[in-house]
């Protein structure tokens, strides 16, 4: 590490700021050899460029019309009903769609905003920001170009909001195509990394599950990011295009900051691993810093402009950035030479882990926060350090998003050809990374521009930066299932710039010391010839399968939510306040606008704690117990779903009945050994039989097969 600043100033000789002080001389003999630059070549540079960008533009486009048309093979959304469609938003994709709609319904985008901000008429007895709590400026913009576009006459308001997502997913990926193409150098890398998205879908995108979520609004803006990351971190890059880079690094970084309330904890782990790139100084140190000022910038923006968010403030991302900013000066501020100063090149990593701890606990202790506190309680749970039985904890710890990844999913990647191909490119950049950070720490510098023949891939700093980042994106995607979401389109990109790079192919021959066959002409070879007979076979094997998919009719209809909704909206006081499960409750919000008492979102502790509550109509607890939660959130009627009450989950304990027991102590009787049982029944079996203490509180209104609806008395009439 002690060359690095010698390499460092080597290296910017190359830069912009010293270009422009070429001197005339030197300017006309560049110049003349752009000059000398046969023109057939010029025309082979433009036209790889003209269809490499048509390629990732038409791939892209594609991808959003394979997703509409599934889509609409999968609903018949174009035959329903505005009602029918509205049901196909499930739980919290329910509530985000159902504000777009307020904002469509508002006099004016002003007033819409205010009523947005100062919310009380969706949850009972509470005013909210919804703005700030539900991250909804995906809403704000969506309802903006709605109206601004004149698109009222022209296209229904759903099929402008699903048409903008499913846009947002072709960017998405035009972005790992261009990423992937970046770092390989043919667009026949970006090709085989959108196959590859595209076959594991069901691993790559949660877009067919939840259209609205953040994380379908924000994951484009992140790919465009790490896309034009990859380009400002090359060596060889010209001064047009580093300014690029840069700005289109800053504004995508603000924009997905802004669009998903957990973008700063991804944007963390993006900025440890340039934090270990420029450790090992694999990486200009001036270039990663600008970045850590991009970080600083957007989280401050973001605070300020998400209304004061504190959970900004305590983040991780910022004690990080503010720890490496101070590092640096305590770097540029000790004399070069010192024996203080090579002590602090060793411990330079201890020390921005220690500083970074340090701020991070004492933001905590001064900025009052409580957004984040129950991922705390979660992590600790997770990772065995704590034990629970809140009903919360422990319904978090069974959703599968949330569990280690199945042998299924691993199984799925390997039957596509993914993921031993990721092993592999993965194994040959690590092993070539450990080699170049072992000759630096010996003292030899790093070259300034790497040939094909020298078989350093290695010495690339985005290739080293791709390879630290789906590291740790696969740590985490061990651990949670949901982060697979997160891991595997980088997955694909790696992978296919591996197999189609003859830099990796040329990296493997010199630790073979090939002599039968030139290794360079093999590797030219192996980069074409592998990615084609990969391409083929995929082709071969999962093409048919994705046309069957989209020419199959598909049938999406729910009778009963229908049927509820209809009464609702025909026979219910437009002052009631219904009470159930909260994934039911966005959906009434959606479709009906009556208030409810909970809502599914769980970044706010008073939510969590209703729901907790209101679910205890599934638990084992008294008729007046039940009337006097339902009635402290002043709900009107109460909807008990059949699903819920009769539920036979894959796992026993995870059932919201299981849980709703440990958590209250209602434990029954279970192999042998004996556990403390209710003297109550389940409540949402008892008061279907329509006895007495149950129908001196509830009297039931509605029915059909999955639904029962009772409304909660006012007067309690106390009969036999």
């Amino acid at each position: 590490m002690s060359s690095g600043a010698a390499d460092l100033r080597q290296r910017k000789k190359q830069n912009c700021t010293e270009s422009d002080k070429m001197a005339p001389e030197e300017r006309n003999k560049e110049n003349s050899k752009l000059g000398r630059l046969p023109k057939y070549m010029l025309i082979q540079r433009f036209a790889k460029l003209f269809f490499g960008c048509l390629a990732a533009v038409t791939s892209g486009m594609m991808y959003a019309v394979y997703l509409s048309t599934y889509h609409e093979r999968k609903f018949w959304f174009s035959s329903r009903q505005e009602l029918e469609r509205e049901i196909t938003f499930q739980g919290d994709s329910a509530i985000y769609y159902s504000f777009y709609k307020e904002l469509l319904k508002a006099p004016s985008f002003e007033r819409g905003v205010y009523e947005l901000t100062h919310n009380n008429k969706t949850i009972s007895l509470k005013t909210i920001n919804a703005v700030q709590q539900m991250t909804l400026y995906p809403e704000l913009i969506a309802s903006v170009l709605y109206q601004a576009s004149g698109s009222e006459e022209v296209i229904e308001p759903v099929y402008f909001y699903i048409g903008i997502v499913f846009g947002l997913q072709g960017i998405y990926v035009t972005a790992l195509f261009v990423t992937s193409w970046v770092m390989s150098g043919t667009w026949l890398a970006g090709m085989l990394t959108v196959a590859w998205f595209i076959i594991n879908r069901t691993d790559t995108t949660r877009i067919d599950y939840s259209i609205p979520s953040r994380e379908n609004w924000a994951l484009p803006y992140f790919a465009c990011q790490v896309a034009a990351l990859t380009g400002y971190l090359k060596k060889t890059l010209n001064c047009s295009a580093e300014k690029f880079c840069y700005l289109l690094v800053s504004a995508s970084t603000y924009t997905f900051m802004m669009m998903w309330e957990y973008s700063h904890y991804l944007l963390f782990v993006q900025a440890v691993s340039l934090f270990l790139l420029d450790s090992f100084a694999l990486a200009q140190t001036e270039k990663v810093h600008e970045v850590y000022k991009i970080y600083l910038f957007s989280l401050c923006v973001g605070y300020l402009l998400q209304f004061e968010n504190s959970a900004l403030l305590v983040s991780p991302l910022l004690s990080l950035v503010a720890a490496l900013m101070l590092s640096k000066c305590l770097q540029m501020n000790m004399k070069k030479g010192t024996f203080m100063s090579r002590l602090l090149k060793i411990m330079y990593i201890y020390l921005v882990f220690t500083i970074t701890v340090t701020l991070n606990f004492l933001l905590k202790m001064f900025v009052p926060h409580k957004e984040n506190e129950h991922l705390l309680k979660f992590i600790e749970v997770k990772l065995g350090l704590n034990t629970t039985k809140n009903f919360t904890m422990n319904w978090l710890l069974c959703q599968e998003s949330l569990q280690a990844p199945s042998q299924d999913f691993f199984l799925r990647l390997t039957q596509s050809s993914l993921l031993p191909f990721y092993i592999l490119v993965l194994i040959i950049c690590l092993f070539s990374v450990t080699q170049v950070i072992f000759r630096r720490s010996c003292g030899e510098p790093l070259k300034e521009t790497v040939k094909l023949e020298d078989g350093r891939i290695g010495e690339r700093p985005e290739i080293v930066y791709h390879v630290i980042h789906t590291i740790l994106l696969g740590c985490l995607a061990m651990c949670l299932e949901g982060m697979k979401y997160l891991w595997t389109p980088y997955v694909c990109m790696l992978a296919a710039f591996g197999v189609c790079s003859p830099e990796l192919w040329m990296t493997l021959f010199k630790w073979l010391r090939l002599k039968a066959v030139h290794p360079i002409l093999l590797a030219l070879i192996l980069s074409m010839a592998v990615p084609t007979i990969i391409g083929f076979s995929l082709w071969k094997e999962f093409f048919p399968r994705i046309m069957t998919e989209l020419s199959e009719l598909q049938e999406f209809y729910d009778p009963d939510t229908v049927e509820l909704m209809t009464w609702i909206k025909r026979q219910a006081p437009v002052a009631a306040v219904f009470a159930g499960s909260p994934q039911l409750m966005g959906v009434i919000k959606l479709c009906t606008g009556w208030m409810v008492s909970s809502l599914p979102l769980y970044n706010d502790d008073d939510l969590l704690k209703r729901n907790e509550n209101i679910y205890q109509i599934y638990s084992k607890r008294s008729a007046e117990d039940i009337y006097k939660i339902l009635t402290s959130y002043k709900a009107n009627f109460l909807i008990i779903e059949d699903s819920i009450c009769n539920e036979v989950g894959p796992v026993r304990g995870c059932r919201v009945k299981d849980l709703l027991d440990i958590a209250n102590g209602h434990v029954v009787c279970e192999e042998g050994d004996s556990y403390a049982d209710s003297k109550y029944g389940r409540f949402c079996h008892e008061i279907k039989l329509n006895y007495s203490p149950y129908v001196n509180y509830f009297t039931r209104v509605y029915w059909n097969r999955s639904y029962f609806v009772y409304k909660i008395n006012t007067v309690i009439s106390f009969q036999s």
